[in-house]
């Protein structure tokens, strides 16, 4: 009888490439669900896949199939031009997770590994106040709307068919290949533009790639994760100025951030339209995560610094293949 394996959805993804490569490390069956055309490690099986939505059949990725990590999902966006955001993301988000939860379930698998996130919770904290992985949820976009929808629906899933399921709510995520707003700022900084940024007395969680990709394969196995919600960070919480001087360190870059008062950029912010960049920039978030530490004696195992470095490196390759 063939050996039970893990089923990995976004096998592409940010997330999902580098969860593969450690996970293909481990002798174990590994099938990657993927978009048509997609490339991915050798070794590793592939499950083409079209839309991510509640009438995709999943049988022939299910077989022999002992866990699944849903990495796999409609993302957040800045500017959604979607005539109902909320409706686009519950047919991926929603309706996409739990057919597969579903179908999982009704196939055997033994624990479904759901990667949500921190807009569960909320999108912000007061310094000192950090979210906990059973607060009360309080999303206050659609994306994080339809993150809280399939955990309720993966916990109902849980109780009535005995799959064990694990939710894990990520901050912030950073490492090699990282884009968007964080990709922005390295780019500033190697730049050398001086950025107003430097008065900013806020606190951030985030959470290094290596980091949450250790985690996840933790929760794999570990018999106290069944039925858990847990929340990761590196364990270090920064403020923007010093999330910016540590990343111009790594770049060898010094950071030149002129000292702005964070009214002042949040009401520039505001006469711009830019309220939501003001809040991520100014505002605070933090999360504890003691329960995820104490209930799986976990601890994470890459520095801010180390993943830091790690992640310019690879930006400095890329800007150097550029040019």
């Amino acid at each position: 009888m063939p050996r039970p394996g893990y089923l990995v959805t976004g096998g592409t993804g940010f997330l999902g490439a580098t969860l593969l490569a450690r996970v293909n490390r481990q002798n174990v069956p590994v099938v990657a669900a993927v978009r048509q055309g997609s490339m991915l490690l050798g070794g590793i099986q592939h499950f083409l896949i079209g839309n991510l939505d509640a009438s995709l059949d999943w049988e022939g990725a299910l077989q022999n199939i002992d866990v699944v990590v849903h990495c796999a999902a409609r993302v957040h966006v800045m500017n959604d031009n979607s005539a109902d955001p909320l409706a686009e993301f519950r047919k991926v988000n929603v309706g996409g997770t739990l057919n597969l939860a579903r179908q999982a379930a009704a196939a055997g698998v033994r624990r479904f590994i759901f990667i949500s996130s921190i807009k569960v919770n909320g999108e912000g904290t007061r310094i000192g106040r950090p979210y906990h992985a059973d607060d009360l949820p309080a999303p206050q976009d659609p994306y994080g709307i339809s993150k809280m929808e399939a955990e309720e629906g993966l916990r109902a899933l849980a109780a009535e068919s005995g799959m064990e399921v694990v939710i894990i709510r990520p901050v912030l995520v950073y490492g090699p290949g990282v884009k968007a707003n964080f990709r922005s700022m390295m780019s500033w900084l190697s730049k050398g533009i001086p950025l107003p940024l430097g008065g900013i007395d806020n606190k951030r969680s985030l959470v290094a790639l290596d980091n949450l990709v250790d985690l996840i394969v933790t929760c794999i196995d570990h018999p106290a994760a069944a039925n858990q919600t847990f929340l990761v960070s590196d364990g270090e919480d920064l403020s923007t100025s010093e999330m910016l001087r540590r990343m111009g360190g790594a770049l060898d870059r010094p950071a030149r951030l002129l000292p702005v008062p964070a009214w002042l950029l949040r009401s520039a912010a505001a006469l711009l339209g830019k309220r939501a960049v003001a809040q991520r920039l100014c505002g605070s978030l933090q999360v504890d995560i003691s329960k995820t530490r104490t209930l799986l004696d976990w601890t994470p195992p890459v520095s801010v610094d180390a993943a830091m470095r790690k992640t310019a490196e690879v930006f400095k390759a890329e800007i150097n293949t550029a040019h």
